[in-house]
């Protein structure tokens, strides 16, 4: 007979391999046996979601900025892990830098972990960092549970995180292929941004210029990520170190991808709704909040990232969520050049995903793979997270594919509200987040929960 502490069915239930009408039976926190939709223990509660909804697991995102300890006036976890409820995440893997200190010393990890106890809605997983002259600390972020290490090519915006070159990375990538480790890359060289730089100084109308989003594209060009993507794709190669190429943006790229891959490199790649959903020629002159690197590109250049995703060269979408204080966004000013650059986006991944998705023929079962799935893998979490699979953490999201919303400042969980997706009509509404098969979440309502923190091992 099943046993079950609460059964959750719908006409419309994600699973890995179709979406049919089941009940889920959850027991102690897991997924104890998936049935059809009319198998329901005699007296057990349920939770039945609505006719039109959908029921998919519980989202991982494994690229988000938290900023605490030292930049929680940025976002800190109470704030982000609120959103990601509200967003039907269930996971989040915070990145290494804009705290202070960073996750580059065991040290750094400790303060990490101590900020976030007793803050966290929702689960969450750490990377660790990798910078030059701290391949002695690897090995121990890596026994004390990080689930693998982040290393900017470029500068990465603050100074306790620089970025690393070919003679860093060649001291730490053996290390990293003996511990296992993933490395995931924020993929952009200097040199080719040196020079884009050099030429955008002298426009004519400089402070004009400043303002405009065709001036910062040209400033981040194409070159340096399809130069980053050769470097890395040649060092993982010779090292046997797994590469994650982070938030890409150039469709020139792709090709050289496409190539690695089927020769067998043991590389993956993810992008991010901003690139799947903006195009450079509609941002506004003036509108910072937009700013990102690498950049939001052309509207053609979308459309080539859509078509990686659908054959398999790109396997993920992941928010980057990176926030800031509103000021640092310089509005007033619209300085494209001197902004920070960083899209708030961690409670919108779904509804963002889904109007493009589904604009474009696209299934539940495949947004389910880039959103959940797949995110799941990267971080070694696939036996909990990331799929309604007995067994599997009772993490689960209920959600109105047909429903439409307009985004205001006033529904964002985020500690800023500043996004550039202000105004924005999308598709897909959230109506419950379930974690561990706990409501964290209900119709706009958040329930007191307590998010467990994921350490690799445990």
């Amino acid at each position: 007979m099943l046993q079950s502490d609460l059964v959750i069915r719908g006409r419309r239930v994600v699973l890995p391999d179709r979406v049919v009408p089941a009940s889920i039976h959850l027991s102690a926190g897991r997924i104890g046996a998936i049935t059809a939709f009319e198998e329901i223990p005699s007296g057990a509660a349920i939770v039945e979601a609505g006719a039109d909804s959908v029921v998919m697991p519980g989202l991982v995102d494994s690229h988000v900025h938290v900023n605490e300890p030292g930049r929680t006036e940025w976002e800190g976890f109470a704030t982000a892990t609120r959103a990601a409820g509200a967003g039907g995440v269930t996971t989040i893997v915070d990145m290494p830098l804009n705290s202070i200190p960073a996750t580059t010393t065991l040290a750094g990890l400790k303060a990490k972990l101590e900020a976030a106890s007793g803050k966290c809605s929702i689960d969450v997983a750490f990377w660790g960092g990798v910078v030059p002259g701290n391949t002695g600390e690897l090995a121990k972020l890596w026994d004390a549970g990080v689930v693998g290490f982040k290393c900017f090519l470029v500068h990465s915006g603050v100074d306790e995180f620089p970025n690393v070159t070919e003679s860093d990375l060649r001291a730490a990538m053996p290390e990293l292929a003996r511990l296992g480790a993933m490395l995931i890359v924020h993929a952009e060289m200097p040199g080719p941004i040196e020079n884009a730089c050099c030429l955008t100084a002298n426009e004519d109308g400089e402070s004009q210029a400043r303002r405009s989003y065709e001036v910062f594209l040209r400033s981040r060009p194409r070159a340096a990520e399809n130069e980053a993507v050769e470097l890395m794709i040649r060092l993982g190669r010779e090292s046997g170190c797994r590469i994650h190429i982070v938030h890409h943006s150039s469709a020139d790229a792709l090709g050289t991808l496409r190539a690695a891959r089927k020769a067998g490199a043991n590389i993956t790649v993810e992008t991010c709704p901003h690139y799947l959903h903006f195009a450079a020629e509609d941002i506004r002159q003036g509108a910072t909040e937009f700013k990102c690197c690498p950049p939001i590109r052309e509207r053609a250049n979308r459309e080539q990232l859509w078509e990686a995703l659908s054959d398999g060269t790109i396997d993920m979408v992941v928010s980057d969520h990176s926030p800031c204080p509103p000021e640092m966004k310089l509005r007033e000013q619209g300085d494209f050049m001197k902004a920070w650059g960083g899209i708030s986006s961690l409670q919108l991944r779904l509804p963002v995903m889904w109007t493009e998705a589904s604009a474009r023929g696209f299934e539940l079962n495949q947004v389910t793979e880039w959103l959940c799935g797949a995110p799941a893998r990267q971080v070694g979490l696939a036996e909990r997270k990331g799929s309604i699979t007995v067994g599997c953490d009772a993490d689960i999201v209920i959600w109105n594919p047909d429903r439409e919303f307009r985004v205001t400042p006033e529904m964002v969980q985020h500690r800023h509200k500043l996004t550039p997706y202000a105004g924005e009509v999308l598709r897909g509404v959230v109506e419950k987040t379930f974690l561990r098969g706990q409501m964290v979440y209900d119709g706009g309502e958040f329930i007191d929960s307590t998010g467990q923190i994921l350490l690799r091992g445990d």
